[in-house]
This record gives C-alpha cells, structure tokens and sequence, in this order.
C-alpha cells in the first residue's frame, strides 16, 4: 500500500488525485475516482451558480462516502464570479478538502481553515509554493512545464521543478503535469513528491463526462500534440493542438496580438461545446503532453488499481533488482 503524508492529510487510500479541469469535474467523475481510492475534486466554476454547485456536491455524496474535494480557480476577469458565495457554498456543504489555483487565494485559504477544511494550493514555481505554504495552505500541487491549462511563465519541467520544490516545502507536495501510469508515481515519489495530480489522463476514463470522440482523439494524439497559446500575453496555456489553436499561434506569432484579437476563437463556450459534441477543431480545449502515455479509456477504478500495481511492482522488483537486492 502506497501511503504518504498525503494520503493520511486527505483520508485516502491512494496517492493519485483528479485535480479541478472546467467542463470535466462533474460528479459522475469525481466520484468515480474516489470510490477507486483516489482523490477527485468538482470543479466549482463549471456550475454556473453557487447554488447548482451546492447540489453538485450534494450530486456526489450520493454516488460515493469516500473522501472528494472542490476545486476552485481564482481567476482575473472584469467581472468576476461571486467567489465569496462559492466559497460559502464549499464550506456549507460539509466538503473537507479545497484546490485552489490562480491568483492570490489567502482570503480564501483563511476563510476554510477556519472551518476545518485542508487546503491544497496549486503552483507553477518554487516561489509561489513557499508563499502559499507561507499563507496557511496544507499541500502543494506543483505544475511542471508538460502541464495542461496554465503551465506559468518559467518554463520548468517536472524533473527540475519537483525536486526544487520538495528541497524547500515543508508541507506534503504532489506532482502535476506529465503524470498517466505506475512509472509516473514512481518517479514522482522518487524527485520527492507525495502523490501525482493527474488530469488529462482522467479526461480520458469511461466516466469522464465529455463526448467518447474526445477521449478517442486523446488517445490517437501524441506527446507533440499540444500548442502553446497566450504566451505573448504573458498567460501561457498548453492545448490540444487543433486549427483553432494553430490559429491562435498564428496570430500571436504576427506580433503586437491583443485579446481582443483572439478572442473570439479562445471563448470557453467553445471549448464547452468540443467537449458536449465531440467536434475536436471547434474549439480550445485543454490537453497536456501526457497524451503520448494515454492509449486506452479504461474505467477509473481500472486505471487506478494499475497505476498502483504497476507501481509496486517497479518498486518491489525493478528497483530492488538494480539496487541488486532482487
């Protein structure tokens, strides 16, 4: 059995977590995952109001009495959600334990520490983990460069940026970004990580609530099959590579882009749309480098129960023998 500081903050049995992704953390997923011993977290803004939130986590706790969390992304916008509603939301429902990600989220840290929640605060840099750690959060999720979504501004791979992290954060750590099998947990637990945080890789799961014809390009896709968007905006996010994206990139590569410029191919309505309809090139749509690893859409207790097996067995075997033990 796989246990870490991790698994013993959260109460689960596995250290694997289906961190928050728009338009896929829904409760049929999120449970999923925790009924295989895994950590799965709703993602908040995927419901329009506070309100539909609330019974999507009412939703989950009647598919499963495991462990699940929330997630919930501070983003900038001229309006922005009624986070403080959201965050009532969280915490009157009884829910245990929150991803934050984005933009400064102590008010919201404070807020659900002072209910009991545990805190995991996703990060793209070392600097920005010791800060979150600084400001109360219980756990770090660490993004590498090979992420989905929005992989920061340095640049940083998974194999330098988890060990930096682990060498100065005093809190339990997971990795993200690049992470789909046992051989992933391992090397993750080995640069000093406690657990992976996986999300492109649950997209790809029978219970994941996106059209089959997605899942089936996830597959068909490799490790080349994403674009580098916003980077002139100083916002950068790894997608799937598709014509919208590639226009994307052709717009900004002319120099002098604004979004105002781009807007109307990067519209997270679109993206939604890719995800209901199973129209790849309709829109944005989010998928990290890992794609090269994925090559079948297995149910989430199967995929677990391999990435744990497979695990073991690298360490109890494969590592034993090198270290000539075996």
């Amino acid at each position: 059995m796989l246990k870490t500081r991790f698994t013993e903050l959260v109460g689960v049995e596995y250290p694997i977590v289906q961190g928050g992704m728009q338009w896929v953390g829904r409760a049929e997923l999120v449970a999923a995952v925790a009924n295989a011993g895994a950590l799965g977290f709703i993602t908040a803004l995927t419901q329009p109001t506070p309100e539909d939130l609330a019974k999507e986590i009412k939703r989950c706790k009647e598919l499963t009495d495991k462990p699940f969390g929330v997630n919930l992304t501070i983003l900038p916008a001229l309006k922005p959600p009624p986070y403080a509603e959201y965050r009532r939301a969280i915490i009157e429902a009884g829910v245990k334990v929150v991803e934050t990600a984005g933009y400064n989220p102590e008010e919201h840290i404070s807020d659900f520490k002072s209910h009991g929640i545990k805190v995991i605060h996703k990060c793209t840099a070392v600097r920005h983990a010791l800060k979150a750690e600084r400001i109360g959060a219980d756990a770090i999720s660490i993004d590498g460069f090979e992420c989905a979504g929005h992989p920061g501004e340095d640049d940083i791979p998974g194999l330098i940026l988890i060990p930096a992290a682990a060498d100065k954060v005093k809190i339990p750590m997971i990795a993200s970004g690049g992470f789909a099998d046992g051989r992933g947990l391992v090397a993750a637990l080995a640069l000093g990580a406690e657990g992976v945080n996986m999300g492109t890789r649950f997209m790809c799961t029978v219970e994941s609530p996106i059209h089959q014809k997605i899942k089936e390009q996830i597959v068909a896709n490799d490790e080349r099959a994403t674009d580098l968007i916003f980077r002139t905006l100083k916002n950068t996010a790894r997608v799937a590579k598709n014509a919208v994206s590639q226009e994307v990139v052709a717009i900004e590569r002319k120099g002098g882009a604004t979004i105002d410029d781009i807007k109307h191919l990067v519209a997270g309505a679109r993206g939604k749309v890719v995800y209901e309809e199973g129209d790849p090139d309709y829109g944005i749509w989010s998928a990290g480098m890992v794609q090269g690893l994925i090559h079948d859409i297995p149910t989430c207790a199967e995929l677990v129960r391999k990435i744990v097996s497979d695990a073991e067995a690298i360490i109890a075997q494969r590592l034993d023998r090198m270290a000539g033990r075996g």
